[in-house]
């Protein structure tokens, strides 16, 4: 994937607020570290969680150019990038909230919650690759399994998004066991489905292609 302005600087300008805010406020020490029950148990330097923002950015951005099957983003590059995004605004809200003195359990799973139906709307646009989406032994050797998974995994995700977003405006005190125990059954149930297509598809194959995906 290459550099491209016009995708790039709502990224840049989401680090841009968090530097201003960091710089902004006195405090030295921030929440970096939340448990399951929306508290945060874990403070550190701002700046090493600016620098660790900075660091995922650069690091979702590059990825990209080390995946064997890189020629296949080009399909996917819009959502790729949504999830980006989404991202970010994750972690540029909850630290630089912190930062401001506005933390909640509340506004940790709405945020949680948010990227959760964010990534669920995009994921079944998500071609084969070797970092993104349900990456199992069979989708990565069967096209049926990988679209059938993705596009499933995407309504969990969403379900469970949603669930999130209800825990955080409602009871944020459940939001964690919806996160964990909700979070296990996406993943049992895509990998199994993934599993069960896979077994069907005539065409499945021995190792996954290289070559963009039709």
């Amino acid at each position: 994937m290459r550099l491209v302005w016009r995708t790039e600087w709502p990224h840049w300008l989401l680090m841009a607020v968090l530097l201003i805010v960091l710089l902004w406020t006195p405090e030295q020490v921030i929440p970096i570290h939340w448990n399951l029950a929306g508290r945060a148990d874990g403070f550190g330097s701002k700046w090493v969680a600016f620098v660790f923002v900075v660091g995922m950015y650069a690091l979702f951005l590059v990825l990209p150019r080390f995946d064997p099957s890189r020629a296949n983003y080009a399909q996917f590059a819009g959502a790729y990038n949504l999830v980006r995004f989404a991202l970010l605004v994750m972690l540029v809200v909850l630290l630089g909230g912190g930062a401001l003195g506005l933390q909640s359990a509340g506004l940790l799973y709405l945020l949680v919650g948010g990227l959760l139906v964010v990534t669920g709307s995009v994921l079944g646009k998500l071609r084969p690759n070797w970092f993104c989406g349900v990456r199992t032994p069979w989708t990565l050797s069967s096209k049926r399994s990988w679209v059938k998974t993705h596009r499933l995994g995407g309504w969990l995700m969403i379900a469970l998004g949603l669930a999130e977003i209800a825990a955080g405006a409602l009871d944020p005190s459940s939001g964690g066991q919806i996160l964990l125990v909700g979070g296990g059954g996406v993943v049992v149930v895509t990998v199994a489905y993934s599993y069960i297509v896979w077994r069907d598809d005539p065409d499945r194959q021995s190792a996954v292609s290289t070559r963009p995906a039709d």
